[in-house]
């Protein structure tokens, strides 16, 4: 996976459950979002990013939340940036 190129970020060592998940997938050779280094780099700011993030995707709505992650992995296709 190519890196952000934020090292202080991306070698974050913070007790998060962000960090836990990025371990996993590494161990594991899986992709994973990117975000999630900001997630664990600053987990008490962003929270409120993951929260907005997960109502929009899988709250209540007149779209399925599959749909919604259509148009989201849509949107990042037209934007040039991996979803």
């Amino acid at each position: 996976m190519k890196p952000m190129f934020l090292p202080e970020v991306e070698g974050c060592d913070k007790p998060s459950p962000y960090t836990a998940l990025i371990r996993d997938k590494q161990d594991a050779g899986a992709e994973y979002p990117q975000i999630w280094h900001m997630f664990a780099f600053l987990p008490k700011a962003t929270e409120h990013l993951a929260r907005f993030t997960q109502e929009i995707l899988r709250g209540p709505a007149p779209l399925s939340p599959g749909m919604r992650e259509l148009i989201a992995a849509f949107t990042s296709y037209r934007n040039d940036c991996p979803f």
